[in-house]
């Protein structure tokens, strides 16, 4: 049985003005003649198949050809719902999709059985039970409570997801049991787990109730196919626990890692191998940093004549001067290139630096409110005037962080 683990495709995305639809399309073509070249049996797509619960009309015609497409292949599809797809959007075609030999899991449920099932592989023998597990609501699993803290609200929600876990994984236990078959469980997620790196494009999906789940919550699964982080990675040094990453670059700063598919192989139920593919590069991107003269010298690597498709171009100038034509000036030095700059960055000494550091401690150690403290420092208030204003801005900001907590648990 060989599984293809993929995920976070964010089909209609629109980055920076940009649609990315002819990329998506290259993806998908290129993750057909994977099928094809690997004998692919299923494929799993951890959630995030569009990037807004509403996507484009484009993209959900891109998402049906696929469907078809990868049925005449005779592999099998497994949909999974991610935070930022709609659930009431990928269940209107769900029954209608599984005449083509797709599984649409797009929220949890008390029904047990449409999370839990045998995947075949391509001779129609069964290969594989899966815990099929999308992204979990808070309110598909906890029921909210008069008078808990912050602290409490988030042991409960960590505690259901890892209850609704087990649940699962023990009914997959007793499917393959109960039919004899000698084949793996692979189970499925759509989460942030503790100590993973992220992205600039991966907003956060627990906001003031979870902040990681912790990866003994998991089940002893034979693989765990995750998703929403989009840099390809494994999870609590587990080889078998991964992100899978997004095919495509939603951010600039994703250009740091190469993007991936990751193919698993069985044998019965024992795991041969994991095996990482590399995705081509659909469209160039590029990250110019440093002064004035540093990014004319960058620019200079850059073709004149117009080959394939136009690099698009993130610029982050270094500079203690302020220049009110910064952006003349770097419209000059690429007029005559191949290149499209769709992000103009000013960056300056000191402040700039005090900002990096702050954002670097806020990964290991500091609260919003540590980091927001850090920023006011940055800030000249000598008066008593002024000091004043600091006390309200600082009771303000309390306030919308409450605020922003007490609505993410209640929806």
């Amino acid at each position: 049985m060989k599984i293809l683990h993929t995920s976070d495709w964010h089909l209609g995305q629109s980055f920076l003005t940009k649609s990315r639809k002819d990329e998506h399309h290259a993806f998908l073509d290129w993750l057909l003649a994977q099928v094809q070249l690997h004998m692919i049996d299923a494929i799993i797509v951890a959630g995030d198949i569009f990037d807004t619960g509403t996507p484009p009309s484009y993209a959900r015609e891109m998402y049906n050809r696929f469907v078809v497409a990868i049925n005449q292949l005779g592999c099998t599809l497994v949909v999974l719902g991610g935070n930022h797809d709609s659930v009431s959007m990928l269940n209107e075609s769900k029954t209608l999709l599984a005449c083509l030999n797709t599984h649409v899991i797009a929220n949890t449920s008390d029904e047990i059985d449409e999370q839990v099932f045998a995947l075949k592989n391509r001779q129609g023998e069964v290969g594989a039970v899966l815990c099929a597990v999308p992204f979990i609501r808070a309110r598909d699993v906890v029921v909210s409570v008069a008078g808990e803290t912050g602290v409490e609200k988030r042991q409960v929600l960590g505690e259901a997801i890892k209850r609704h876990y087990t649940q699962i994984y023990e009914a997959a236990l007793t499917l393959r049991k109960d039919n004899g078959w000698d084949v793996p469980i692979i189970a499925t997620g759509h989460l942030t787990a503790l100590g993973v790196s992220q992205s600039e494009s991966v907003r956060d999906i627990y906001i003031g109730s979870l902040e990681g789940f912790a990866a003994d919550g998991f089940p002893p699964a034979d693989y765990i196919a995750l998703g929403h982080i989009h840099r390809p990675q494994i999870v609590a040094k587990s080889e078998h626990i991964r992100y899978s990453g997004s095919p495509i670059p939603l951010s600039f700063d994703e250009l740091k890692y190469t993007k991936q598919v990751v193919v698993v192989e069985f044998e019965k139920a024992k795991r041969l191998s994991i095996t990482p593919i590399e995705i081509p590069i659909f469209q160039p991107m590029a990250v110019l940093k440093g002064s004035l003269d540093d990014i004319a010298a960058q620019l200079a690597s850059f073709d004149v004549e117009p080959i394939g498709l136009p690099t698009w171009l993130f610029i982050e100038v270094h500079m203690q001067d302020y220049f009110s034509d910064l952006q003349q000036r770097i419209q000059n030095m690429t007029q005559d290139l191949h290149v499209e700059v769709l992000r103009l960055k000013r960056a300056r000494g000191q402040s700039q630096a005090a900002l990096e550091q702050v954002a670097k401690e806020t990964l290991a150690e500091l609260t919003p409110f540590d980091v927001f403290d850090k920023r006011l420092t940055l800030e000249s208030m000598k008066e008593e005037i002024e000091a004043g204003q600091l006390d309200r801005i600082k009771t303000q900001f309390q306030q919308i962080v409450s605020e922003i907590e007490l609505q993410e648990l209640s929806e």
